[in-house]
Parts: structure tokens; sequence; C-alpha cells
């Protein structure tokens, strides 16, 4: 159902390009002319029921402004050109665009022009003045006499804003037409260079295989023999993935504290003072303390002589 509606909303906005270029009675015109492949102009002029002639100013009318294509083939019986035409359809959606962003922006600025401005009328002749051709006129009907009236313009305002809706509408769906043609006209670009490379590299493939005949005739005219050419083999280049090894945890290293005992001397000191000390002393090295024996004394010798 949506392609459909698609479809219809397409040829909406090519019979609307019709009427604008040429007029009411060349709309049918539109859905002869919406195809991919090119029509036959007489063709046309026969489920038109018009003549050769009349189709072919329809065609050349629209054909001004650059929104269809033509080709021609030539009779080969009776020796004059037959044409085919169709629409190009993003150069249609293009100028629809072009109409309705310009038909949006007079819009608003007439709205904005009768929000902020007085406008003069005469009620007998209904003719409207704006605020710079009232006073010129001493605000009096030329051809009646009456005395202009302000015109109410808020019932005129919300009908012009309801236009601009509706525009603005139109122009989101010529937006999304164009879009769509767009994407359609990429594809075909692309098949027609596949197409094209397809061609060349075939092209090659039998210039090489000629030359090819032309060496082994003339080999086999000087009584030669050619080595068969082996075909390069293009090997696919194998991606490695890359492991990434993960680092080892390093252990911490545990520094034991090592507690050295200080040796207590036999004494009368209680326990709880010498596990003090042993706390204190901990972090220091143990000193020896050096004890130094006393030499015994030397009794002087005395003289032997007598007083």
């Amino acid at each position: 159902m949506l392609f459909t509606f698609n479809n219809k909303m397409l040829n909406k906005l090519l019979k609307e390009i019709v009427v604008i270029t040429v007029g009411k009675q060349a709309e049918p015109i539109a859905d002869l002319l919406e195809t991919n492949k090119h029509v036959n102009e007489f063709n046309i002029a026969k489920k038109l029921e018009l003549t050769i002639n009349q189709t072919r100013n329809i065609l050349y009318k629209i054909s001004n402004y650059g929104l269809i294509s033509s080709r021609r083939e030539k009779d080969k019986k009776k020796g004059w050109y037959t044409y085919f035409w169709r629409f190009e359809i993003l150069k249609c959606l293009e100028f629809l665009e072009g109409i309705l962003t310009k038909n949006i922006g007079e819009l608003e600025v007439e709205i904005e022009s009768r929000q902020k401005n007085l406008f003069y009328i005469c009620e007998r002749c209904h003719i409207e003045y704006g605020s710079e051709d009232a006073p010129l006129k001493n605000f009096t009907c030329d051809e009646c006499g009456d005395v202009f009236t302000v015109k109410n313009n808020s019932k005129l305002v919300r009908e012009l804003k309801k236009h601009l809706e509706k525009l603005k509408v139109r122009l989101e769906m010529v937006d999304i037409e164009m879009a769509k043609e767009k994407i359609k006209l990429g594809k075909k670009k692309e098949k027609e260079l596949k197409k094209e490379e397809k061609l060349k590299l075939e092209k090659k493939a039998e210039a090489s295989a000629k030359r090819r005949l032309v060496r082994e005739e003339k080999a086999r005219l000087a009584g030669k023999t050619l080595k068969p050419v082996k075909k390069k083999v293009v090997k696919k280049k194998v991606v490695k993935k890359k492991v990434v090894k993960k680092k080892p945890a390093v252990k911490k290293k545990l520094v034991k504290k090592v507690i050295k005992k200080v040796a207590t001397p036999k004494t009368g000191v209680p326990s709880n003072t010498l596990k003090d000390t042993r706390k204190k002393t901990s972090g220091k090295k143990a000193v020896k303390k050096v004890v130094v024996k006393k030499k015994p004394a030397v009794k002087k010798k005395t003289s032997g002589k007598k007083k």
C-alpha cells in the first residue's frame, strides 16, 4: 500500500508541474511521460487523442523548462526521425521545489504586512488601499466618492496561514520524493560503472588473446614454439589478528622485619619492664659491651737501704 501511495504522490506532483508549465488541458500527459523508458511521440498523440503537432507543442513547452528528455531514431523505410520522450523526475521535483519555496516566502511577507499595517477598503466598490496609498486619495473612493473604512484582516490572515501550511506540506512531499529519486539515480550509476568496468576487462582480454595469436603465428613461421603463458594467481592476504598478551601479575615482595633480641642481664628487673625495653630496642642493632679487665696493681719495689 505504501508503494502505490508514493507513486500516486509523485504522479500528483508531476501533474501539478504540467499545469504550471502548459495548462490544465495538458495534465493527462503526465501519466504517459512518467516512465523509465522513452515513449514514442506518436503513441502519446494516439492515447491523448490529439494530432502529432498538438502533442509536439505540449512537449516542446515542457522541454523549454528542461523537465523532459528526448532521443530520436531514424525510420529506415520512410527516412524521417521519430522522437521518444520521458520525464526527468529529479529536475521536475527541483523545479517544483523552487516554485514552492518562492510562494512560501511571498506568503510569509504578506501575512506579516497584514498583521502590522492598516488597510483601507471602499465597501461599495470593494477596492482595497494600503496605508501609503489611502492618504493620497484623501481616504475617499475616486469612482463612487464614499469614504474608506479600515479593513479587518483577521479572517484573511487565518486563511493565508492555512494556505501557508498546505504549501509547507507539499514542499515536504517534494523533498521526500527528491531523496528517493537521488537514491535511485545513485544505484543506476553504480550499475553503469560496473558494466563499463566489465566491458573494459573483456576488451583487454580480447586484445591480449589477439596479440597472443599473432605471436604464435610468427613463431610458427619462424619454427619456434612459445612457452605457455602462466596465469597470474593473486593470493589473498591473510590478515592476522593481533593477540594482545596479558602481562603477568607482579607479586609484591613481602619484607619481613627481623627483630634481634637483646640479651638481658640477669637482674632483679621485673618481666614487664623487660618487654618494654625489648620493644624500644627492636629497631636498633644489639651493641655488645666491651669489658675492660683491670691489670693487677704492681707493687713498687723498695730499695734495701737502711737509714
